[in-house]
C-alpha cells in the first residue's frame, strides 16, 4: 500500500512539472507560436515583444518540462515543440478556459464574434469550398509562419500589409482569412478590415495547426516565396 501511494505521489509531482512550466502567460504564448513551426529565439522574442534573454529563460523552463526541444543551426538556436501532443494539450487548455471561465467567454464574444459579419467556417467546410473553387483563402500570419506551412493555394497577406494590398484582391469571390488558431486575433481583425472595404469575408474557425491535425494537406516552402496577388486574381 505504501509503495502504491509513493508511485502515485511521484507521478503527481512529475505532472506538476508541466503545470508549473505552462503557468506563465508568456510561455503559453510561446507554445502557441511554436504550434506553427520551429523558430529562433530572436524571432520569438520579436513576436512576443520581450527581450531575447527573457524569452530564452522561458524556453528553458519549457524545455526542462520536455515540452520543447532545441537545435543549433549555424549561429542560431531553433526551438520546436517536442511533440504534436503539446499543441493538442494547448488547444485543450484553450477549450477548457472557454468552457469554464466567464472572463474568457466574454473576451471571445467581445473581440471575435463582434467582428463576424458572416459565420466563421470549419476546416471541413473550407476544404469543400477549396475543392469547388468557390473561395480565396488568405493567410494573415507573418511570412515566416506562412513559409513553414500553409493551406495549399492560400495567399500570404500578413495583417500589417492588408491595408496596402486590399485593393489588389478580387471582389467576385468570398475570402476566408485564417491565422494561428481558434483564438488568434489576426483573422478577426483581417475580416473586419476586409468587410469595411466591401469584401465578402469570413474567418476560419480554427488555424493552420488545427487544419493539419484534422488531416488536411499543408504546403511548405524551403524559402519564403509567397504567391503574388496576380496569381490568384
Amino acid at each position: 500500500m505504501r509503495a502504491a501511494k509513493h508511485v502515485k505521489q511521484s507521478l503527481m509531482e512529475q505532472y506538476s512539472r508541466i503545470a508549473k512550466a505552462v503557468s506563465h502567460p508568456r510561455r503559453l504564448e510561446l507554445l502557441d507560436l511554436l504550434c506553427q513551426g520551429s523558430r529562433t529565439v530572436e524571432e520569438l522574442a520579436r513576436t512576443i515583444g520581450a527581450s531575447v534573454a527573457t524569452t530564452s529563460q522561458h524556453l528553458q523552463v519549457l524545455k526542462r518540462a520536455r515540452l520543447v526541444e532545441s537545435e543549433k543551426r549555424g549561429l542560431y538556436v531553433h526551438y520546436a515543440l517536442a511533440d504534436r501532443a503539446v499543441c493538442e494539450f494547448w488547444r485543450s487548455l484553450q477549450s477548457l478556459g472557454a468552457t469554464r471561465l466567464a472572463e474568457v467567454r466574454q473576451t471571445l464574444h467581445d473581440y471575435f464574434h463582434a467582428r463576424d459579419v458572416l459565420e466563421p467556417i470549419t476546416s471541413s467546410q473550407l476544404a469543400d469550398w477549396i475543392s469547388a473553387g468557390q473561395v480565396l483563402v488568405v493567410d494573415v500570419r507573418p511570412m515566416v509562419e506562412y513559409a513553414q506551412g500553409h493551406i495549399p493555394g492560400a495567399l500570404s497577406v500578413p495583417l500589417d500589409e492588408l491595408e496596402s494590398r486590399a485593393e489588389g484582391l478580387p471582389r467576385d469571390v468570398e475570402i476566408v482569412a485564417y491565422c494561428r488558431g481558434p483564438y488568434c486575433v489576426l483573422s478577426p481583425a483581417a475580416v473586419e478590415a476586409l468587410t469595411s472595404r466591401g469584401f465578402r469575408a469570413r474567418r476560419l474557425l480554427d488555424g493552420l495547426p488545427d487544419w493539419a491535425m484534422a488531416g488536411h494537406p499543408v504546403e511548405r516552402y524551403t524559402t519564403p516565396t509567397p504567391h503574388s496577388i496576380g496569381e490568384h486574381a
